[in-house]
């Protein structure tokens, strides 16, 4: 039996004018996603997707792992397809769903008509479909509330479609529907998981991460680099760029008061990843922030390091407790890499007793002693790039 892959959008369906804009961008991104897996047509017919091979040597596996990634999609299911016809979708829904149905206990029946005019009705088709199973597999019982497998059949214009349980897709709204912003990304849990979230609501991302060799490592880098692909099967290719921050960090160190050291450094970050990323056509910031978790992310302390960002800075998880990243970050398989014991440039100069309430012009006092521009320019000069892509 010639099979398929059905993909049910959520979000999406709820758009308005522009939802077609939407629909054309999750193709497009589904599309990528199956690279490497085969060549397959789609088609649209009111909140689904068809996404059918176009050969046998499709890897239809694969192809429904990488659509799960994929925002914008509810739910996905691999499909029999059968004629629009009663008496062929039996057996066809046997045969299809044999496996299944041989190795459950109980099953209940569901279908679905967008044509109307198919015979029989919805009731009428589930309980003859049921019966008939039951004959074929005279060992099921059926429970419509808890069942091991739900038959599903679906009757379109052209065809009828047989499944049994949808996956979960990955929700949200396609990657690229909602513009371009920038992650800073360190090496720890709670950026990645920020880059993932906005990415689930349409943006696409770049990522600034900033490196002070000596004292961070080339390991360091290379986590920063695993985390992104982690990553890319959620948001697509993604271009990192490497910043050198060591000049200033030691500028900081040997002229600055220490309690101020971390909210210097942040500032000098904003503006640096705020220019990097209006270079590159972005329209906001986005930052693993949450209030509290450390003394730099106090709401004064925020409000300090805001103060010199050139774009909106969206943060994610601010509301969010540990565990709850934590969650997240293993989900998306970013918190074994996100803990490997690599320092990042945000702890290698943290101060004994930094400021948790500071007042902003304490904070352009302390660091008005550095030559900033001429740092800041020599850092988004030396800031190297490289395109992270799904392997």
């Amino acid at each position: 039996m010639k099979e398929l892959i059905l993909l049910k959008s959520g979000e999406i369906a709820l758009k308005g004018l522009n939802r077609s804009t939407f629909e054309d961008r999750l193709i497009h991104n589904a599309k990528k996603s199956l690279e490497g897996t085969g060549a397959y047509g789609f088609t649209k017919a009111q909140s689904t997707f068809f996404v059918e091979p176009k050969s046998d040597d499709c890897d239809l596996d694969r192809a429904v792992d990488n659509l799960s990634k994929v925002f914008g999609i509810a739910a996905l299911c691999r499909a029999g397809i059968a004629p629009k016809d009663f008496e062929a979708i039996k057996p066809a829904a046997a045969t299809y769903l044999h496996d299944a149905l041989s190795a459950a206990k109980t099953f209940k029946v569901t279908a679905k008509r967008a044509d109307k005019r198919f015979v029989p009705a919805s009731p009428e088709l589930c309980a003859e479909l049921g019966g008939y199973l039951i004959e074929r597999f005279p060992h099921l019982k059926v429970d419509v509330r808890t069942p091991q497998v739900t038959v599903t059949v679906e009757v379109r214009d052209t065809a009828a479609y047989i499944h049994s349980d949808q996956i979960p897709g990955a929700g949200g709204i396609p990657v690229g529907s909602g513009g371009q912003a920038a992650l800073l990304l360190s090496g720890g849990i709670d950026s990645p998981v920020a880059g993932y979230m906005m990415a689930k609501r349409g943006l696409k991302i770049i990522a600034v991460h900033f490196a002070s060799p000596p004292y961070t490592s080339e390991r360091s880098e290379l986590k920063v680099h695993t985390l992104l692909e982690k990553l890319v099967p959620y948001t697509g290719s993604v271009r990192l760029f490497t910043v050198p921050f060591t000049e200033i960090q030691e500028e900081i160190k040997n002229k600055c008061d220490e309690d101020y050291f971390t909210l210097i450094m942040r500032r000098f970050m904003m503006v640096i990843a705020g220019e990097i990323a209006q270079n590159n056509r972005c329209g906001a910031l986005i930052t693993g922030e949450s209030i509290g978790q450390v003394a730099s992310q106090t709401m004064t302390a925020l409000a300090c390091t805001d103060a010199v960002s050139p774009l909106p800075v969206l943060r994610p998880v601010i509301g969010m407790d540990k565990e709850e990243i934590i969650q997240i970050a293993r989900r998306i398989d970013t918190f074994e890499t996100s803990i490997l014991p690599y320092e990042d440039c945000c702890t290698v100069f943290t101060p004994r007793h930094p400021k948790t309430n500071p007042r902003l012009d304490a904070v352009e006092k302390a660091a008005a002693v550095l030559d900033s521009e001429a740092l800041i320019r020599r850092a988004v000069d030396g800031a190297r790039s490289v395109t992270i892509r799904k392997s």
